[in-house]
């Protein structure tokens, strides 16, 4: 049976295995970044119109700063980032499971938002809102050890910085297949893989269809 190497940092890793194997695949997860808080301060929530979450990791990490920001309602991309925010305390306006772009597209365009986030991200390209981003956790690279097995398998890749760090540490990629979340994930990780497709959405389901679609399994859905 065909591998499949899930390479995102923990929980979201053991998250995806799960649901992976549930689909009858043969999942690994070999993270190459561990999440870390940082120090940050809550800006004045007065100022902001509503929160713009893009992962669930600002919520896992953001520590004890959040309280400060409960009162502003959630506009979060993608679902698993909204139910965390809903277990945290946080109203949901609005959720969107295909990219940040889209869901900014869905919104009023003189909204002020407070974008709470990871040390590296990918401004919105023709955001309408004023949006202030703050720093609340970063993913710090790890060593991956175990990726010598990797021949043969297929690797999800959710993210542009997780495909250009993957990239680096393979040398024989031409048995290797790529799952890519999205257009720049893909771009991120080069050329010379044995294949290289990308999720109809930038969703966890939409890419883990994927690799079943690679793995010839049927999508259970």
């Amino acid at each position: 049976m065909t591998k499949v190497i899930v390479l995102r940092p923990e929980p979201g890793a053991s998250e995806t295995v799960d649901r992976a194997k549930a689909r009858g695949l043969d999942a690994v997860a070999i993270p190459l970044f561990a999440i870390e808080s940082l120090e940050w301060s809550a800006p004045e929530p007065a100022g902001f119109d509503a929160l713009l979450l893009t992962s669930a990791n600002a919520l896992r990490f953001g520590g004890e700063q959040l309280a400060n920001v409960r009162g502003l309602p959630v506009h979060a991309v993608g679902m698993a980032t909204a139910e965390a925010a809903r277990d945290a305390g946080f109203d949901i306006a609005s959720s969107g499971d295909a990219g940040i772009e889209r869901l900014l597209g869905s919104l009023e365009a003189n909204l002020k938002l407070l974008h709470l986030c990871g040390e590296d991200r990918r401004e919105p390209r023709e955001a309408k809102q004023k949006i202030t981003a703050v720093t609340v956790y970063r993913a710090k690279p790890v060593d991956a050890t175990d990726l010598g097995g990797i021949r043969g398998a297929i690797a999800l890749i959710h993210s542009p910085r997780a495909g250009q760090r993957f990239a680096e540490l393979v040398s024989d990629r031409g048995a290797t297949s790529i799952a890519a979340i999205s257009e720049a994930a893909a771009e991120a990780v080069g050329e010379g893989w044995a294949r290289i497709e990308v999720a109809d959405q930038p969703s966890d389901d939409a890419l883990l269809a994927l690799a079943a679609r690679l793995c010839d399994k049927p999508d259970p859905k």
